[in-house]
């Protein structure tokens, strides 16, 4: 992979500056991209350069288009598809960068015509790992995911990633956090490879192995190990975290702390699911599926027996909340858990206008998105600017959380 000028973590900030325009011209900078599928993602904002005819988004306020006001990375964060209810997720992680391609434009530009002529442009390599980073794929017994090494012997902090409820294998945070310096298995749980189709149950051996399988690699250190989950992963981290001894950090994003839907079985124990409500779901204004009714409030007592027993974990759990989640109440859900954990064992960083989809900062917000498995488009929720504040403040506070729990990651940061 080599790297060009111009290219970068997707997770990290670049600067852009326009030089050479009159003074106080009015100019649109717009920013756009294809995604592995063909679909065109675009962002624009209008500025007047300054008297020695320069834009500098990072100083300079936009006036209007995709965003307002300063935002150093608004044309990347505020990033929108041309097409409704797309989701920009980076599919091949480690063989090619997104390419966002920056053009300065004479003027108001309001069309989405690409033939309109740029005074400018550049392109901008946009890559989910950092030069050096390892991609393994992983068969070993049950276990099917992709582990992703940093450079250099190690041994590295071992980390389990995992996404939600439409299944699959989603490999790009796994990508960025093996960046920083931890050895991150991208986990499958249904829907990928010989793994069942749909989830019928959460089978924790399942998810044991794959603990084993990561603390057994030569390159990762041990005892402990950390697991970061989103939506129907996040239930399983918490899972994890309550029965498997080797799980020391556990990163909760927007997740429930009850089973819902499928039960939990571990050995001789199971645990049973409430049922989903389906009949309960709401249709937005743009046609998507709000799925939040149909959770049963869990402080209901016919819920008891169906709550994770997040009494017996011995690790440490940060929860993630976007209170503008449109799937579920995560805050709720957090805030239950946390009042059965042991003392000091949990932290709750809460955000106001964020979504159920928080992710590494530069994934623009998507607060609606076909999944696989439902027959409309699914409503996340959020607001494009306090969304795009939660992922850059929880990126960073997940990456220290990491890696205060599990030792320092190997000085050689890339």
């Amino acid at each position: 992979q080599d790297r060009a000028e111009g290219s970068s973590l997707a997770d990290r900030p670049v600067q852009i500056r326009v030089r050479g325009l009159s003074p106080s011209q009015l100019v649109t900078l717009r920013a756009w991209l294809k995604d592995e599928q063909g679909e065109r993602f675009q962002s624009r904002a209008f500025f007047r350069a300054d008297g020695a005819g320069e834009v500098d988004p990072g100083l300079h306020a936009a006036l209007g288009g995709s965003y307002s006001g300063v935002w150093p990375m608004g044309l990347f964060w505020f990033l929108q598809p041309d097409t409704l209810f797309r989701r920009l997720v980076k599919r091949d992680v480690a063989g090619s960068p997104f390419r966002v391609r920056l053009e300065v434009l004479d003027g108001l530009c309001l069309g989405t015509d690409p033939r309109e002529q740029p005074l400018g442009c550049c392109e901008a390599e946009r890559w989910y790992v950092g030069p050096g980073v390892q991609r393994v794929p992983i068969r070993e017994g049950r276990v099917r995911g992709a582990l992703f090494l940093p450079p250099g012997p190690g041994p590295f902090p071992g980390v389990i990633d995992m996404f939600g409820g439409a299944g699959g294998l989603i490999e790009f945070r796994a990508g960025l956090l093996a960046s920083q310096g931890f050895a991150v298995l991208a986990l499958a749980f249904f829907a990928y490879d010989d793994l069942p189709r749909v989830l019928a149950q959460l089978d924790l051996e399942y998810f044991e192995e794959a603990a084993e399988l990561l603390l057994q690699h030569p390159k990762v250190r041990g005892p402990g190990l950390g697991v970061v989950g989103v939506s129907k992963g996040a239930e399983v981290a918490l899972a994890m975290a309550t029965f498997l001894p080797q799980v020391v950090a556990t990163v909760w994003i927007n997740g429930t702390t009850f089973l819902y839907g499928n039960p939990l079985v571990y050995k001789e124990l199971r645990i049973p699911a409430i049922p989903y409500y389906t009949e309960r779901i709401l249709f937005t204004e743009v046609g998507a599926i709000d799925n939040s009714a149909i959770f049963t409030d869990p402080r209901d007592p016919a819920c008891r027996a169906s709550a994770i027993p997040v009494e017996k974990i011995r690790g440490k759990v940060l929860f993630v909340v976007g209170e503008a989640d449109r799937s579920f109440n995560s805050k709720l859900f957090a805030e239950l858990a946390l009042a059965r954990m042991p003392p000091e064992s949990g932290r709750i960083l809460s955000y106001p206008g964020a979504g159920h989809l928080i992710e590494p900062p530069g994934s623009p917000l998507c607060s609606n998105s076909s999944i696989r498995g439902t027959p409309r488009p699914v409503a996340w929720g959020g607001e494009p600017q306090p969304h795009a504040r939660a992922q850059e403040h929880s990126w960073q506070e997940i990456l220290q959380f990491l890696e205060l729990h599990l030792g320092s990651v190997a000085t050689s940061k890339l």
